[in-house]
């Protein structure tokens, strides 16, 4: 009883979003108009996203025809467009290429058209993917240099929350599997302050960064160090997470359902880096990732409790007999691990949006980062966390957007034959 009144005391904070999210005003741009007479039953409707890369594009146009009907669907801000539909059948979707942004084309130009049967279903999602095919050798440079831009900025705020994973595995030998979630938990807690309820920016993030700490305390005080006590091993403790990921998982989809949500920071400029045009916000959530990971660096190698943090990472029974609490110094790192990861989910949510499932999408990039850097080390997840960031954004100029993820893998796969500890990670004996 002791152990599940842990569980739900960690997830109380994401109970209070629920609330607070299911009495929010949805969107008006995810929401499809319904039909007159407001029966789920009777509504209808065709949609989708359409992004260049991870970019959302506005304005671009889709025509939907059938059963007599015709109609243009736009895109909005978040890069979704909605079509409601009078009632089931066969329709068509086609992209206007005209209504695309200069310098973005179809990826197959031939097969802009895609069939729609709504007979078994009231909402199909159809996909146009953008982005040339193969890249000319007089473009080649100024693409390969957005891509190495991009793929900088999502390696940024991936090793934000990567060295809270390698902080936690350092000092505690815990692969956490809810550390998805501990991104997700930052994403939409800004998004209920920073957009749902209007707070001013710097507020709305200082507040998402108090309640993610509290769930890195919560985690630690209510779960963890009980189980800790009782002399649970890592297998069970790990299986733990798993739970507490899934339970917390579909809290956040039971609370905003699985619409897509852009986040509110008022900079919406364009600025242009060489080839290369970014958001304002992009560039100025690169600038707090590295001010951020900076931070982290002087606190692990100049502060008393960074190289206690360290000493325990190193040895945690050495630590102990030289007069180090451990546990305090176990708290510690849980309340900085989910202080940085739920920064990481805000600069995340900007990046590419806001769903109930992101952060366990990249659960497994986030675990890649940790095990190519080197296990425990801070500064390998900075490396690993690059890496996979670059990797999984340059690798688009050749294959698919879908398969990058697969891409940045098998460079782990590869790195790990030839050195399994790991690029700044330690050899270890074994036996």
């Amino acid at each position: 009883m002791r152990i599940i009144g842990a569980v739900l005391g960690t997830t109380i904070a994401a109970l209070i979003l629920a609330l607070s999210i299911g009495i929010a005003p949805a969107s008006a741009e995810s929401t499809p108009s319904p039909s007159p007479s407001g029966d789920f039953t009777s509504t209808f409707t065709i949609g989708g996203l359409i992004r260049d890369g991870d970019t959302p594009l506005e304005g671009v146009e889709v025509r939907v025809e059938g059963q007599g009907f015709d109609e243009i669907g736009v895109t909005g801000a978040d890069g979704r467009w909605v079509v409601p539909v009078p009632e089931q059948g066969e329709y068509t979707a086609t992209l206007l290429p005209e209504s695309l942004p200069d310098g973005v084309a179809p990826r197959d130009p031939d097969n802009i058209t895609r069939d729609v049967n709504l007979s078994t279903t009231n909402t199909v999602n159809v996909l146009f993917p953008t982005g040339e095919g193969t890249v000319s050798t007089s473009n080649f440079g100024s693409t390969l240099i957005t891509r190495i831009i991009f793929g900088l900025n999502f390696g940024l705020l991936l090793a934000l929350a990567a060295i809270g994973i390698s902080l936690i595995y350092g000092t505690t030998k815990l692969n956490n599997f809810a550390h998805g979630e501990m991104v997700t938990f930052g994403a939409v807690i800004f998004l209920i302050f920073g957009t749902t309820l209007g707070v001013p920016l710097i507020p709305a993030i200082a507040i998402t960064l108090v309640l993610s700490a509290f769930t890195g305390y919560a985690q630690d005080a209510w779960l963890h160090r009980p189980l800790r006590k009782r002399g649970v091993g890592l297998v069970q403790a790990m299986i733990v997470t798993i739970g507490l990921s899934i339970f917390v998982r579909y809290v956040y989809l039971f609370a905003i359902g699985g619409n897509i949500e852009t986040l509110d920071t008022g900079l919406t400029q364009n600025v242009t880096i060489g080839p290369a045009t970014i958001t304002l916000a992009s560039l100025v959530s690169m600038g707090v990732s590295i001010v951020m990971l900076g931070l982290v660096g002087l606190f692990l190698t100049r502060t008393r409790i960074g190289k206690a943090t360290r000493a325990v990472s190193d040895n945690s029974s050495l630590a102990a007999a030289s007069g180090i609490n451990v546990d305090w110094i176990i708290r510690v790192v849980w309340i900085l691990a989910a202080t940085l990861t739920g920064l990481s989910g805000i600069l995340y949510g900007i990046f590419r949006q806001v769903n109930w499932n992101m952060g366990f999408q990249i659960l497994l990039l986030l675990f890649a980062a940790v095990t190519l850097g080197g296990l425990g080390s801070a500064f390998g997840a900075l490396v690993g966390s690059l890496v996979i960031g670059i990797v999984t954004e340059v690798s688009t100029i050749w294959i698919p957007n879908d398969l990058r993820y697969a891409v940045a893998l098998l460079i782990l796969i590869l790195v790990l034959l030839v050195r399994p500890q790991g690029v700044l990670g330690r050899k270890e004996r074994v036996g």
